[in-house]
């Protein structure tokens, strides 16, 4: 009982304390701090809730047992975590944005191939990703390179959508002006048009951080060697060990964070223009 209890003051608290702060001029710390209470929060009714009800470990572990397994596992998380993110997210987040970029840029230059990859590469997008896993794992084997081939599959079309677009927000009278000045193709995509389209560039590069993400973990529930988070998430729910479970959610979640995180700062030094990224007043 003095767990629910405890629980209840704590959403009280945090409730308060929230209300307050956002109700204050919007400030760096403001922003930081009201999302941080808010999780915590949910953290310790997740505790009081697990030791109030007396929920079993199999169903839904504590976060002070998640955290022991955390600092305990931390050589097996860091080598699922290099397997997963680095070797097969990364690789295939590089390769997958990279060319749907350079694809952008042909299909730009040659209209006509707007009618006819586009269409082809919303199919390619429907294509559910438990049917392509094993065939991936087939052609390029168990390792990381047959997740990075999935990762590849599901951020191509995204990222090609959204170039695309961004290369035809321009309108004609910015178009007719370059042309005015002299402008060739090449100087008005350089100039104009490349800009212009950062933006959307960028939203692309954002979705596909998840994208990349779920995709190298969700490939690895079809085949791997005896290392990655999908890997081992799969093994542990099997044993019943969904301490370590949570643990890889964890790593999962916190990559993903920080991969979205970084991108968005990317995108503030290079979109510093755009009206998305000025400050309200």
């Amino acid at each position: 009982m003095g767990w629910i209890v405890f629980g209840i003051v704590t959403w009280l608290l945090g409730w308060r304390i929230n209300s307050c702060l956002s109700h204050q001029p919007r400030t760096r710390f403001t922003a930081l701090a009201v999302p941080v209470i808010f999780g915590l929060t949910i953290v310790v009714l997740w505790e009081c809730a697990v030791r109030g009800f007396e929920i079993n470990p199999v169903l839904l572990p504590a976060p002070t047992a998640i955290a022991v397994t955390f600092a305990t596992s931390i050589p097996t998380l860091w080598q699922d975590f290099v397997q997963t993110v680095i070797k097969g997210a990364m690789s295939g987040y590089i390769l997958g944005c990279g060319a749907a970029f350079l694809t952008a840029l042909v299909i730009d230059r040659f209209p006509f191939l707007q009618r006819g990859l586009l269409p082809v590469g919303n199919f390619v997008a429907a294509l559910p990703i438990i049917g392509m896993a094993p065939i991936m794992v087939m052609w390029f084997g168990f390792d990381w390179q047959s997740k990075a081939a999935v990762v590849v599959i599901m951020v191509f079309f995204p990222m090609l959508v959204n170039t695309v677009e961004g290369l035809q927000a321009t309108d004609h009278m910015q178009r007719d002006l370059m042309r005015t000045y002299g402008s060739n193709y090449k100087q008005t995509l350089f100039k104009l048009r490349l800009p212009a389209a950062m933006p959307f560039v960028f939203n692309g590069l954002k979705i596909s951080t998840t994208l990349a993400l779920i995709g190298a973990i969700v490939a690895e529930f079809f085949g791997s060697p005896i290392k990655g988070m999908g890997f081992r998430i799969s093994t542990e729910v099997g044993r019943l060990a969904l301490d370590m479970v949570w643990a890889e959610i964890v790593v999962a979640a916190l990559a993903g964070s920080l991969f979205y995180g970084g991108v968005a700062l990317l995108e503030k030094s290079v979109t510093f223009w755009h009206p998305s990224q000025r400050k309200s007043r």
